[in-house]
């Protein structure tokens, strides 16, 4: 079971190296933030579960920093905030949550990194919505499909897999090179 999956991460992540049009979204996506942070604007993340700590991971990396001893930048989570999170679900439901985050901090020009493996989350669906109501570029790291997601992104970055955990790693990987690009552009 080791050597198997091991190995599917290393097929995975072996597929996305010849897929030109894939490595090509993680430099728009890349150049999207670049030019948010040049204006003054910021990128915010969501995500559920496995996602919602991929989210704040990168978030973090950003803000803090990468490679780079740098000045940090604003970079944030749509549920970061646990009071914020609870009552605005108790009192409007989960699915509008990172919705109304959106509208209480976001701005025109900023970034919204939305992460879901299948790319159908009702939640990040409405978070979407409202970022591009606002005037927000969004980028969307999915499974192969793109789910609903697909129609919605700016940039478009479906890992083709339909396997939670292989999904997960490898958006961590483009996360990361995502946060690589950004610092160097910015800062290097």
């Amino acid at each position: 079971m080791i050597i198997k999956r091991i190995q599917q991460s290393i097929e995975l992540k072996t597929k996305i190296l010849s897929d030109g049009i894939l490595i090509e979204r993680i430099r728009e996506a890349s150049e999207l933030i670049i030019n948010a942070y040049r204006s003054g604007n910021k990128t915010l993340f969501c995500g559920n579960g496995g996602s919602a700590a991929d989210a704040q991971h990168l978030a973090a990396e950003l803000s803090g920093k990468f490679y780079l001893d740098r000045a940090p930048i604003h970079a944030d989570v749509c549920h970061g905030n646990s009071s914020f999170m609870t009552a605005v679900s108790n009192d409007y439901g989960f699915e509008t949550a990172y919705a109304r985050y959106i509208q209480a901090v976001g701005k025109m020009g900023d970034v919204l990194v939305a992460i879901s493996t299948s790319g159908n989350s009702e939640n990040i669906i409405h978070a979407i919505h409202e970022a591009r109501k606002i005037g927000f570029k969004c980028i969307c790291l999915t499974g192969a499909s793109g789910g609903r997601m697909s129609e919605l992104a700016d940039v478009l970055i479906n890992v083709p897999s339909t396997d939670t955990p292989r999904i997960q790693e490898v958006q961590i990987l483009i996360g990361h090179i995502i946060c690589e690009l950004v610092e160097s552009e910015l800062f290097g």
